[in-house]
């Protein structure tokens, strides 16, 4: 199977970077796979799982939000959080959902509801995601 370039970048490191075989993405849009040769491309990502297969072998990591990139150059995606599903602390997850839940109930004003309540439905989505 033919092979192409794969960066995955968050706000502090490059998380992984390999030639790869396929990558599933969560896609704001659906979710979508890239192979060698894929049509360029350009989507927002949902909180989610990709999918990184590697030789026979699958790599699960973490993301939330951001933008992935088809090229010639292979597939680059630019996420807001990025971490392999193995370091990944779902009990942080859990945390950050209490508050954000309390922080939007006790928000005054509609557009800061709507932000925060925004982002309690990023972090149930990756809540399910993960758990799936």
């Amino acid at each position: 199977m033919a092979t192409f370039n794969f960066d995955l970048v968050s706000p502090d490191r490059l998380v992984f970077s390999d030639a790869v075989d396929q990558v599933d993405v969560p896609g704001t849009e659906g979710d979508f796979g890239v192979l060698a040769g894929h049509a360029p491309y350009v989507a927002t990502l949902k909180p989610g799982i990709v999918v990184v297969h590697l030789g026979g072998e699958q790599r699960r990591m973490v993301v939330i939000g951001g933008f992935a990139e088809v090229s010639a150059k292979g597939l680059t995606i630019l996420a807001d959080m990025a971490t392999p599903i193995e370091d990944f602390d779902g009990a942080h997850l859990a945390t950050e959902i209490k508050n954000t839940e309390e922080d939007a109930a006790d928000a005054q004003d509609g557009r800061t509801k709507d932000k925060l309540e925004h982002r309690l439905s990023q972090l149930r989505a990756l809540q399910a995601a993960v758990v799936a």
